[in-house]
């Protein structure tokens, strides 16, 4: 990899995932956004910005995804959402205005490194802090470019979800799912909720939201 990357000395020995062509995944998106298409918005290196996203020392796009609708809702509007009497979580309707939930199919295989497991992180010379510290995801990033920079095959990173423990997240680089045979992801249009900020789509959302004991409150505008 040409560029800023690596910038360690630390020898990472990344565990892949293999994410077999065929397989449904869930994504929440600015509508405006196809569902098959990357971010092209790069964070800033020490501030805004998502976990894993590209910043202007490693300018790739990212496309977030989830390995379940339930879990791709959670990754994207429970963030430090409380609990509140009778034990209920309410999510703003902001969080889900002009967003869609939309699936995808995987139409060749994605090879990912894998941030699952205390073996998985210990792999590329990291803890569960790397996933888990919600104030530092400029370290986060600087590791998504570490990662890729020594490991040339990989098209993203898969991690425990930590709003829906036990399923995963991932997401995928955009320079890396360039290929021979066309884009990586095909788009399900009827299996999504193309307008989560409607009536039809809260209802929908808080039927999927109900195990995890959350709704999305009404609209309410100035």
């Amino acid at each position: 990899m040409a560029g800023f990357f690596p910038m360690i000395d630390l020898k990472l020995r990344p565990n892949r995932r293999v994410i077999p062509a065929g397989t449904e995944l869930w994504r929440v998106h600015l509508t405006r956004y196809a569902p098959d298409e990357f971010n092209p918005r790069l964070a800033d290196i020490h501030f805004h910005g998502g976990r894993f996203d590209g910043t202007v020392l490693d300018q790739y796009h990212s496309l977030y995804m989830a390995e379940s609708a339930l879990t791709a809702l959670a990754e994207s509007v429970l963030r430090s959402r409380p609990f509140e009497a009778p034990g209920e979580r309410t999510i703003p309707y902001r969080a889900v205005w002009q967003r869609s939930l939309s699936c995808l199919r995987t139409r060749s295989d994605l090879i990912l490194v894998s941030l699952v497991s205390g073996a998985d992180l210990a792999a590329v010379c990291q803890d569960a802090a790397l996933l888990e510290d919600e104030s530092n995801y400029a370290r986060a990033r600087r590791w998504s470019s570490e990662i890729r920079a020594q490991a040339s095959d990989a098209m993203g990173l898969v991690w425990e979800s930590r709003r829906n423990r036990s399923e995963h997240a991932m997401v995928l680089y955009h320079d890396r799912c360039v290929g021979p045979d066309g884009p990586p992801l095909e788009v399900l249009p009827d299996r999504g909720i193309p307008d989560l900020g409607s009536e039809e789509g809260r209802e929908r959302a808080d039927e999927l939201l109900a195990p995890l004991s959350a709704r999305i409150a009404e609209p309410q505008w100035p």
